[in-house]
């Protein structure tokens, strides 16, 4: 997010941020880096499905602690919260105990950018506690070691991403949509999609013109973006997961503009030009226990 702003509670020993997810409007996997990672070129848009962090600082103690309302996410030194609080510890020179806690509602291996969100969110929130006075693209840098995510965050809500996600470009993207968001309550690993879409492809496909010149304009609006929405994932990823293009073809019937996988799954999400036809889309899914189904608005930069 561009100039973060978080906010703040009325003790100026702690601050609160929120965290939100992101989807992938674009998202094209390219050629692979002497590093071993693939250059990537993504549109990532923020929605209005939030976590949210709340950091204070301690006199009672020296130490890193981390609370989370979720029991099933770690809350320890492999979480990327506690990972985020311990570089900027160290980048920045300062001491002293910080007790942080997590509430969360992004889901978890969804293709939502929840734990790099929360990463971004936490360094935001120490830079603003300690008056760092850190730059977006200082906290970037930072967020980079953490996740090839993170550093989007920092100039949200919309930016092109290329190579590992450290090139970020913000893009000012005209009004807003609905989006319908459909997790099937299970994760898909990145690790296995990227193997399966290596395996599965017979050659990288370059990026494309459109997608070249949606990089290079600092405005754009919707219908050009729709118009040129994919996702390199859904190919091997639908065909293990065949729910998942069921659910794609779901919210078409049902009214979406587009419909894609976000990053590699599992999350898929529906865009809707106004709030009542994504609540019409929502109700589809609302007889399935399984699924989680969210409906927000995208994230817009205040005019």
């Amino acid at each position: 997010m561009t100039n973060p702003s978080p906010v703040s509670t009325s003790d100026p020993v702690s601050v609160r941020v929120v965290a939100p997810a992101k989807i992938n409007l674009v998202l094209r996997i390219l050629d692979r880096r002497p590093d071993g990672y693939h250059n990537l070129w993504s549109l990532m848009q923020t929605v209005m499905v939030e976590d949210e962090i709340t950091i204070r600082l301690s006199s009672s103690h020296s130490l890193i602690t981390l609370r989370c309302d979720d029991p099933s996410l770690e809350a320890d030194a492999s979480n990327l919260v506690y990972r985020a609080a311990v570089e900027v510890m160290e980048q920045s020179g300062r001491g002293g105990g910080v007790d942080i806690t997590l509430a969360k509602r992004i889901p978890m291996g969804a293709g939502l950018g929840g734990g790099s969100s929360d990463a971004a969110a936490t360094i935001i929130g120490l830079n603003r506690l300690f008056n760092l006075g850190w730059s977006a693209e200082k906290m970037a840098h930072i967020g980079q070691m953490l996740g090839s995510d993170v550093p989007f965050f920092f100039f949200a809500p919309s930016a092109s991403v290329a190579g590992r996600g450290e090139h970020v470009a913000p893009v000012r993207i005209r009004g807003t949509r609905w989006v319908v968001l459909v997790n099937p309550g299970f994760p898909v690993e990145t690790k296995w999609a990227y193997q399966e879409l290596a395996a599965t492809r017979t050659g990288v496909v370059p990026l494309s013109h459109a997608h070249a010149r949606l990089e290079q304009a600092a405005e754009l609006r919707w219908e050009q973006v729709l118009e040129v929405a994919e996702n390199d994932f859904e190919g091997p990823v639908f065909k293990t997961y065949p729910l998942l293009e069921e659910i794609k073809h779901r919210l078409l019937a049902h009214g979406a503009e587009a419909a894609l996988l976000s990053g590699s799954g599992a999350t898929v999400f529906g865009l809707f030009h106004d709030e009542i036809q994504a609540r019409q889309a929502q109700t589809v899914f609302l007889n399935e226990p399984q699924f989680r189904v969210f409906v927000a608005q995208t994230s817009s930069l205040s005019s």
